[in-house]
């Protein structure tokens, strides 16, 4: 769980100022976005689609699988760049959705380790991320070109950096990585090397008695360890306030997110905020959404990046996500993760960015059938010491096909596995409903694939086709002569097709097997979306951090979203159920009462909310 040691660099303080924008609105999807909105706008889903790195830790276990956590995101003379751990390199946006990797002249033999990177008045960037731990910075004044100048190291034993310069020029810079010990703080002077002046000084940690969410394990619970991970401090200055954010309570889990405490220095004293988390995804398809940072768009419009958990091969196997942030009325910081490995519209969209578009799931629990199966699998991740697997038993249907029920079940843990990879290996999908299909995603899985390292020229190749019949079918993606690396691939279809089938024909992907995780198909679906959900029901338990949560199932429904908040108008916060009417979660602070609401969705569209509910 504890990090290698890291690095640090400058930025431009983050301290122009952000429209607000209330969350009031449940819901902002399908039923406020017209067709034409949907269909002309850029849009991005979660995990991102970038072509992320094979890792070179645990290549002494032969653990091969690519990786992407610990974003560190800037904004340099109107364009972006995006480092991640170890990654050998970083990646160039002009939009924040499409990004290309860079490979740089000069880096860290090993990749950077949780890297922080800084814009300083449009002039240098500087990062660091030596996974030695030296504290060595490089800087440049051309990322895009990669040609970076090292400077002497100026410290050492810094876990997750953050170096912040204020408008005054003073600098300051965070770190801290534990289950332990706290976030600190010391000054450096940026004009002579960034030597550290003054006293170093402690300024928060965890208190897991008071805030639920800070528990460590899946779902905030483990049956021995119970001290959360404090780590990943960030640093944003909005309106004369330094907002200090940090994760908990572990990179591995579906809870793992983002909190804030608010202070008027950049030393504190920082007080707890009281709608934490800031960034919190912990149900759906791909969860968690920690270890972050907040970047400014040119617009001025906040995004948070954060690191989600695959956890598939390995426990520091993990995806990156991206929601929108804001600052309401009384200076709350909040990000939007509702529905947040939907389809959400692009940072390009004038007033929805970042929203959910309104195109729903129309693939769940579609009946699968496969070219070929070496094996299939099914994981769960109890806590860090227990991870379930189970191996499916081959099955095939009366048509003889074979059976994969693993890649329409919304779990990323689950996968299948081809016999070979090449031109005849395929999945088919029938839709349990017919719907017009507007974008699909792909997640693959590595599969003993051997690659430790970044390895330039992998690619994956494929058709995917539709049909209304099963007969008569039709290409809508061809990248057959694709040179695109996509290990979670999000392809927008030129032209929306009404299909009750879809067929994926493999061609050549990395690895010696062809596997997959997910395909994920979305649009809208040709009936009614399910009606408002009633009888809900919920229960703070004698332990004020845990609830329970009943209501009666909606006919039609494939889940349900419950969202909460500190206020009607602030209910921030979104957890994302399937196939239930019932949930249990230990995510609450101890002594803040909260208001619910409950809205029931399908691949048709999304309920009315149910009346709000305040629990004291």
């Amino acid at each position: 769980m504890k990090k290698l040691l890291f690095f640090f660099l400058i930025t431009v303080v983050f301290s122009c100022k952000n429209e607000n924008k209330q969350n009031t609105d449940i819901d902002a999807n399908s039923k406020e976005n017209t067709t034409a909105d949907i269909n002309t706008s850029q849009t991005y889903i979660n995990p991102l689609d970038i072509d992320y790195t094979y890792m070179v830790y645990n290549s002494s276990r032969n653990q091969s699988y690519r990786s992407g956590a610990d974003p560190a995101v800037i904004e340099f003379k109107g364009e972006y760049y995006m480092f991640v751990t170890r990654s050998f390199g970083y990646w160039h946006s002009t939009d924040l959705v499409n990004w290309k990797f860079i490979k740089p002249q000069q880096w860290f033999f090993e990749g950077s380790n949780a890297p922080t990177a800084f814009n300083y008045k449009d002039s240098l960037v500087y990062f660091a991320g030596d996974p030695a731990g030296y504290g060595s910075i490089l800087y440049t004044d051309d990322p895009k070109k990669g040609t970076w100048t090292p400077t002497a190291s100026i410290s050492n034993n810094i876990q997750d950096s953050e170096l912040f310069i204020d408008d005054d020029g003073k600098s300051y810079l965070y770190w801290g990585s534990s289950n332990l010990h706290p976030i600190r703080v010391k000054m450096l002077n940026k004009d002579d090397r960034f030597l550290e002046t003054g006293e170093r000084k402690e300024l928060i940690n965890l208190d897991e008695e008071k805030h639920g969410w800070e528990r460590f394990g899946e779902n905030n619970f483990h049956p021995t360890l119970k001290e959360g991970y404090m780590e990943g401090a960030s640093m944003t200055k909005h309106n004369g306030k330094y907002y200090l954010q940090y994760a908990a309570p572990g990179t591995q889990f579906n809870v793992y997110a983002d909190g804030v405490y608010v202070g008027d220095s950049p030393l504190g004293p920082f007080t707890y905020m009281k709608n934490n988390p800031m960034s919190f995804k912990p149900g759906g398809f791909t969860n968690g959404a920690g270890h972050g940072i907040t970047v400014k768009q040119t617009n001025g419009q906040y995004w948070h990046f954060a690191t989600m958990a695959l956890a598939s091969n390995a426990q520091w196997e993990r995806r990156l996500c991206m929601f929108p942030t804001y600052f309401d009325d009384d200076g709350l910081m909040y990000s939007n993760t509702s529905y947040g490995d939907y389809p959400r519209f692009g940072p390009s969209h004038p007033t929805k960015a970042g929203e959910h578009n309104g195109w729903m799931l129309l693939s769940y629990k579609g009946n699968v059938t496969v070219s070929s199966s070496l094996q299939q699998i099914m994981k769960f991740t109890s806590n860090d010491d227990e991870v379930e697997v189970k191996e499916i038993l081959t099955e095939t249907n009366a048509e003889g096909q074979i059976i994969s029920n693993v890649l329409t079940d919304e779990n990323p843990k689950t996968f299948w596995v081809a016999e070979a990879n090449d031109d005849k290996q395929r999945i088919a999908i029938e839709l349990l409903n017919e719907g017009t299909i507007h974008a699909i995603q792909l997640n693959y899985h590595d599969h003993e694939s051997g690659i430790y390292t970044r390895v330039e020229g992998l690619k994956h190749q494929f058709t995917i086709e539709t049909s209304e019949d099963g007969k008569n079918w039709k290409t809508v993606v061809d990248r057959s002569q694709s040179d695109i690396d996509a290990p979670n691939a999000y392809l927008v279809l030129d032209e929306p097709v009404k299909a009750k089938y879809v067929r994926y024909n493999n061609i050549k992907v990395p690895g010696n097997n062809f596997a997959m995780s997910e395909i994920r198909v979305f649009g809208l679906g040709l009936g009614e979306a399910p009606n408002k959900v009633s009888n809900f029901k919920i229960n703070r338990e004698k332990d004020r951090r845990d609830a329970t949560f009943s209501w009666d199932k909606v006919e039609g429904a494939q889940g349900y979203n419950i969202r909460w908040g500190i206020a009607p108008d602030k209910l921030y916060q979104a957890w994302q159920v399937y196939d239930t009417n019932t949930h249990f979660m230990r995510c609450l602070d101890r002594d803040t009462p909260y208001y619910f609401t409950i809205e029931a969705y399908n691949e048709n569209g999304i309920s009315k909310p149910s009346e709000i509910i305040f629990i004291e």
